[in-house]
């Protein structure tokens, strides 16, 4: 079992970050050739997910559609100013699992894991554990 961090910086209010190498440097470097990895957010206002990240439209389309869907100017009652990040952030949800086979993640063809920023600009840490 290995288990560790890493941190992520984010740029705007809401963007998807390409995380699938920084994830694929711990695999290669642990010692766990087959397994999981298990990959979580402890922040309430970003995600994680496992989508396109051939063609960069598709997380594109990902954002402005939940800008549309989950509004920033709606009356919300949290008081931070931030409660369309909690809600994209439960929705995207605050972990992922890939499966490691032979030191590699088992990642479709034109997949990739992204860490979802919906409270930006930050500096982030994303916890990852090998099983």
């Amino acid at each position: 079992m290995g288990t560790g961090r890493f941190s992520v910086s984010t740029t705007t209010r809401t963007e998807f970050v390409d995380i699938t190498s920084l994830v694929q440097k711990e695999v290669t470097g642990s010692a766990i050739r087959d397994g999981v990895c298990h990959v979580y957010n402890p922040h309430t206002t970003a995600g994680l997910t496992i989508n396109e990240g051939a063609d960069p439209a598709v997380k594109d389309d990902i954002v402005a559609v939940l800008k549309r869907v989950i509004p920033r100017d709606y009356p919300y009652k949290h008081m931070e100013g931030n409660s369309q990040a909690h809600i994209m952030a439960s929705l995207m949800g605050s972990s992922i699992t890939v499966f490691v086979e032979n030191g590699k993640l088992v990642l479709g063809t034109w997949q990739k894991i992204f860490f979802c920023e919906f409270d930006g600009p930050r500096s982030r840490k994303v916890i990852w554990k090998l099983v």
